[in-house]
């Protein structure tokens, strides 16, 4: 319980973040989205690897359900094996927190609730979202077998950053957090419609992250159950 209660907690702020921030962005920069951008991408940045340090050790900060299908099928190949049951604990609370947090972030800033009019499901966006998941996948997995937790949380959060801005679709990269930002007619909104097509490209991205570790990373299933850092033993008994 203390996992899906981090993976809620978790995913719900980085939602908050996201949304919260694309607000402020519009409010504070109204005449010029790439400075909008910017400021999106910074606070994301800085609040996801904040995220990792605060919740890592709890529950992994997986903080999204393209980690978690990720992790639960590479310990199908290695000691630690994952229940299906277990993944879709997480993935539940991944995207109940999601959702939260888009209300949360409306709350503060006295926007009311409303579906995104913002479509992105061009074939440009779609392969944005192939590439930013594969990364991050392949970042994270291959960051779990040999470094810190500080410098993993930097890390991922630098990526996200930079994938604002080199992926088209402005790296979403993570299918809880797509579906929360359905719920925010703003600046960091997703139209109900393209939806589906974003998951769709993630899981492909996330099936390419994959086969990459695998190749690049033989050893990748040994270390199942890090990603993104490893729970501390104090909140696994």
């Amino acid at each position: 319980m203390r996992r899906l209660l981090a993976e809620l907690l978790g995913t719900g702020m980085l939602v908050t973040v996201v949304v919260g921030s694309g607000i402020a962005a519009q409010r504070l920069s109204p005449n010029d989205v790439g400075v909008q951008l910017l400021e999106n991408s910074f606070a994301t940045a800085l609040g996801l690897a904040a995220l990792i340090l605060m919740l890592g050790p709890v529950s992994g900060a997986h903080f999204n359900p393209v980690v978690s299908i990720v992790d639960w099928a590479l310990s199908r190949r290695g000691p630690g094996a994952r229940s299906s049951a277990d993944l879709g604990a997480y993935i539940a609370a991944q995207v109940t927190g999601g959702i939260a947090g888009a209300f949360l972030a409306g709350v503060m800033f006295d926007v009311a609730p409303a579906f995104s009019t913002h479509q992105r499901a061009t074939l440009g966006h779609l392969v944005g979202e192939v590439v930013a998941t594969a990364g991050l996948v392949l970042l994270i997995f291959a960051l779990a077998r040999t470094t810190t937790v500080a410098v993993t949380a930097a890390a991922v959060g630098a990526y996200i950053g930079a994938a604002y801005w080199f992926t088209s679709s402005t790296s979403f990269a993570n299918p809880a957090v797509t579906i929360a930002r359905v719920f925010t007619d703003t600046f960091a909104g997703i139209a109900p419609a393209s939806v589906m097509p974003f998951i769709a490209a993630q899981l492909v991205g996330a099936a390419t992250g994959l086969a990459l570790l695998l190749v690049l990373y033989p050893t990748a299933p040994r270390i199942v159950g890090r990603a993104v850092v490893p729970p501390s033993p104090d909140t696994t008994q």
